[in-house]
């Protein structure tokens, strides 16, 4: 939706100024422009918005009370603009990454992890942009990806990562209190945790079920939580049974907090990837150091060898 009304935009930065000092004069100075060109400007904001916004007295000029409401309300969003802008220009230098994953990866494998980065590099920032609602990888304004895709991305440099593995977890406790359920049937027939469908990359249970040969298993119970950490973290305090992704939950296995209620796994040729714009000049070397390092933190340091180029 077209957001107005909107004032002439060049006017509110000359209001701006001519409010912040109480002077034409000196908002004049500070734009590099003629007292006339700040003049006008203010007439041309009046005219617009129909109210005066500047009492003049001789050579001294007040605000008027609707010209301080509306000081106070462009100041803020000038300075908001600011900000963001200024937050924009920060990562364009060569010390700087940022990497876009998704709420997933970046809490549950990514951010464990750099902190060791962070070590050994302390001269380079690294910014990391999470969001589960990206529909076109190449519009993606980052120096590096980290994806699940059930299929490789044209136009993008592809590097798998891990495959998928998925099987079910939960906490020991809910283990424990479902323990009598002896067939896979009875034990998943109790609460399951639902990724929200609007995530729909992720394989459902019912997708599960079915390619592992169970399909006519039926939650009596089932919690929908739209954001995958929140999930594991329902798993975690004993909520029912969620649906894991390997190497996303390693270190809650690791440490007990989460176990595996049956063995069996599901394979996909489906991976976790690292995608990167193609022709897109000179690499920075903070990038292909952070790159590297990404690498060396995979099972078995796969490397280049999962590399290939999606065209």
């Amino acid at each position: 939706m077209k957001i107005k009304p909107l004032p002439p935009m060049n006017s509110l930065i000359v209001f701006e100024a001519a409010a912040r000092h109480l002077s034409f004069t000196l908002a004049a100075n500070e734009l590099s422009v003629t007292q006339g060109a700040i003049s006008r400007q203010i007439r041309q904001l009046e005219e617009y918005l129909g109210k005066d916004l500047f009492v003049r007295a001789n050579r001294n000029i007040s605000l008027t009370p609707t010209g301080m409401q509306y000081y106070q309300t462009i100041y803020r969003a000038l300075l908001d603009v600011a900000q963001a802008t200024g937050e924009i220009k920060k990562w364009q230098g060569e010390q700087q990454i940022t990497v876009a994953t998704t709420n997933a990866m970046a809490a549950l494998w990514l951010l464990p992890k750099v902190a060791a980065f962070q070590r050994e590099h302390g001269e380079v920032d690294l910014r990391i942009l999470a969001s589960d609602q990206v529909t076109d990888f190449r519009r993606l304004d980052c120096d590096i990806a980290l994806f699940y895709c059930r299929l490789p991305p044209a136009e993008m440099k592809v590097t798998r990562l891990f495959p998928e593995e998925v099987f079910p977890v939960c906490s020991p406790g809910y283990l424990e209190r479902t323990r009598d359920w002896g067939s896979p049937e009875e034990l998943f027939s109790r609460t399951l945790l639902y990724l929200d469908e609007s995530q729909r990359d992720w394989l459902t249970w019912q997708e599960w079920f079915e390619q592992v040969g169970w399909s006519n298993i039926q939650p009596r119970n089932r919690i929908n939580i739209n954001n995958y950490p929140m999930l594991i973290q329902a798993a975690v305090n004993g909520q029912g049974i969620a649906l894991a992704w390997g190497s996303l939950v390693d270190e809650y296995l690791e440490n007990g907090a989460l176990v595996r209620p049956v063995d069996t796994v599901l394979r996909t040729p489906a991976s976790f990837c690292m995608l990167e714009p193609l022709n897109r000049g000179v690499v920075p070397n903070s990038v292909k150091l952070f790159r590297s390092w990404l690498l060396e933190q995979l099972p078995g340091q796969v490397g280049e060898k999962g590399l290939h180029d999606g065209s």
